[in-house]
């Protein structure tokens, strides 16, 4: 089907029309005399294509800068101030899984739906872009540009396969990204007019991977490795670095199969019962090994010394930052707002203004003390275990070192980078009582207060400068804070790599695209932060070796948004110890304010004080009830 007026190129989707309950849908239906053009004008080049297809990206919502203050991790990782009990990260905790729906919420939902959604909001709209409505705003924008693409007459070769590989990419990764959450869903690969009765019914886990992995692969096959080297993307060089592009569409493809070959993908039905009794180490091997291709096929740019396809490959754009620079992959200061990612971020949000992560993002760290405000985001002691010691070792393990009387030596390097623990000098400038210019930790301290300030004993730093706080005002307009946490980087791709060969062999294991076993992947990350390799007693099993590839990924992709889809991917959301938050209590004996890692504690102790009783139904959302209520074949979540 062809459209012959403009304004049907921007409609609402059928089923945002139909059953997600858009508010005003007749706004985007209503013709104005600006959208009279013909479609042959719309897409018959590539810069009117290239205009339709931009609305996609800043379609995505910014998940760490979607109000003043933002809620991301849902897993055992972060817990909020006592009494904060309107973002998800506390429904989550109560088992309140409707959350995430604006009509049970409000604007309170969070990046996930937001009541006030408008299409394509500029970021510095940002309040109103959201993943629910945005993913089917997207997903039938590039339906309509595949089904109109014959239009594009005016263009070369190179320029239609950007095009269309960008189609195909934002058409799987709208999906996938509801997928994950919610499971099966209808896979919607056609325009579904506004007048067509909707009758799809939900696809199993499985099928909808199996679509998604078609888009991605169509993606990658077309588009570029770099749109700097290609002669449409000298037109914009310098300027491309968030468009998508081959190393994207491996990345997600190599992810999409990763999640598919997980245990609870696997062992989830068509209907979508799970049997979350099943072995956290028990992966589909032909998903694991697609996964492992595919991970392998984007490494093989990175580092094509290494590629096993016996094709010359150039080194692509992409890059492990240097440890020294670590910060930047997350913000940049002092730098008149340059966007952070280095050559180490693979996707990451449009900002239109640097300033617009600093309203609430650079203080939701802090509390009282530090910045005048509540302490939003405060790591977990439990999860804060995860981060072993410099030694490569757990802190469990008899040979790791640790030693409860100075918890804070020793420790894996990613430790001091990403957590604030008792003593560490966080204020440079003055401050009243002067010894506040340490964090006061221990227990009773005066950063220890589970409203004003921190209820755990660690601070996240991960994201923002040490001197962000109102003496030092390391945010204010004249430092040019940027804060970018990208929805994927290179390191996660070596560690999804990493886990699909342990699911296929363990160690040892290689794919048959890269010449890198599953153990030399953690290692490369390890040893860029200058931790230790996988010790020999965790290589030799194949179940311990997992835990370890899991542990790295707790530790390398802390607070990144990742934890809580892990948990549930690998069956451990509702099984102890995952299913708890901790605080540590301790005494300060001595205060080394010249290192603080040398500081001396006692009656080191940690305390649960959350407990999360989930049951088989949270591992996955529910659907929304006026979606579920159309038609049989488009049924709820087991349990909701």
């Amino acid at each position: 089907m062809k459209f012959h007026k403009f304004k049907y190129i921007v409609a609402g989707l059928a089923l945002c029309c139909a059953s997600i309950g858009f508010t005003s849908c007749e706004d985007y239906l209503d013709k104005s005399p600006e959208s009279d053009l013909k479609t042959e004008d719309a897409f018959k080049n590539f810069v009117n294509f290239q205009g339709f297809v931009e609305e996609m990206y800043s379609c995505m919502p910014d998940f760490a800068n979607g109000y003043w203050t933002n809620s991301w991790n849902w897993g055992e990782d972060e817990v909020m101030y006592v009494g904060c009990d309107y973002h998800m990260t506390y429904k989550v905790d109560q088992g309140d899984f409707w959350g995430w729906q604006s009509e049970f919420d409000g604007w309170q939902s969070g990046w996930m739906d937001r009541n006030a959604f408008e299409p394509g909001a500029n970021v510095d709209e940002r309040f109103k872009v959201s993943l629910w409505k945005s993913a089917w705003y997207s997903i039938r924008k590039c339906n309509v540009g595949i089904e109109n693409f014959d239009y594009f007459t005016e263009g070369t070769q190179e320029e239609k396969d950007m095009i269309l590989g960008q189609l195909y990419f934002f058409r799987a990764w709208y999906h996938f990204e509801l997928m994950q959450y919610l499971g099966g869903l209808p896979y919607i690969d056609k325009v579904i007019a506004a007048d067509e009765p909707m009758t799809l019914p939900r696809l199993s886990y499985k099928e909808c991977a199996e679509k998604a992995a078609a888009d991605f692969r169509k993606a990658a096959d077309l588009l570029p490795v770099d749109w700097d080297q290609t002669v449409r993307g000298r037109n914009t060089v310098t300027k491309n670095g968030l468009r998508v592009n081959k190393i994207t569409a491996l990345a997600y493809l190599g992810k999409n199969y990763l999640w598919a070959a997980s245990p609870l993908m696997k062992n989830t039905d068509e209907k979508m019962h799970s049997n979350t009794k099943a072995s956290t180490y028990d992966y589909d091997q032909t998903y694991a090994k697609l996964a492992a291709d595919a991970f392998g096929e984007l490494l093989g740019y990175v580092q094509p010394e290494l590629n096993t396809d016996g094709k010359s490959k150039t080194k692509c754009q992409y890059e492990l930052a240097d440890f020294a620079d670590y910060s930047e992959i997350f913000y940049t200061q002092d730098k008149g707002g340059e966007t952070p990612g280095l050559k180490e971020a693979i996707l990451r949000t449009p900002s239109v203004s640097w300033n617009n992560t600093n309203w609430g993002l650079s203080k939701q760290f802090g509390g009282k003390i530090l910045t005048g405000g509540n302490s939003f985001s405060q790591a977990t002691a439990n999860y804060v275990n995860y981060y072993g010691m410099e030694n490569g070792l757990p802190l469990t393990d008899a040979e790791s070192g640790f030693d409860k009387t100075h918890p804070w030596k020793g420790r894996d390097p990613r430790f001091y980078h990403d957590i604030v623990y008792d003593g560490v000098k966080v204020v440079k400038g003055t401050i009243s009582p002067d010894d506040n210019r340490y964090a006061n930790l221990y227990t009773g301290g005066s950063y220890r207060n589970d409203i004003d300030e921190n209820r755990t004993g660690y601070m996240i730093y991960k994201f923002i400068p040490m001197d962000a706080n109102n003496a030092d005002d390391g945010y204010g307009w004249g430092r040019h804070l940027h804060i970018n946490i990208p929805w994927l980087r290179l390191s996660d791709v070596y560690l999804m790599y990493a886990e699909s060969l342990a699911a296929l062999g363990g160690a040892n294991q290689k794919s048959s695209t890269f010449n890198m076993t599953a153990e030399q992947a953690v290692n490369v990350i390890r040893e860029r932060a200058g931790v230790a390799d996988v010790n020999a007693k965790f290589t030799a099993d194949k179940d311990k070796f997992m835990d370890e590839v899991r542990r790295e990924r707790a530790v390398e992709l802390a607070y990144e948004g990742h934890r809580f889809n892990d948990l549930r991917r690998w069956l451990l959301l509702d099984k102890s110890p995952y299913n708890i938050k901790t605080q540590q209590n301790f005494n300060r004996v001595s205060l080394d304010t010249k290192d603080s890692k040398n500081s001396e504690v006692s009656d080191f102790k940690e305390k649960t004080i959350v407990t999360r009783n989930f049951t088989d139904k949270h591992y996955w959302f529910p659907l929304k009830k006026k979606d579920v209520s159309i038609y049989p074949e488009m049924y709820q979540n087991p349990g909701w």
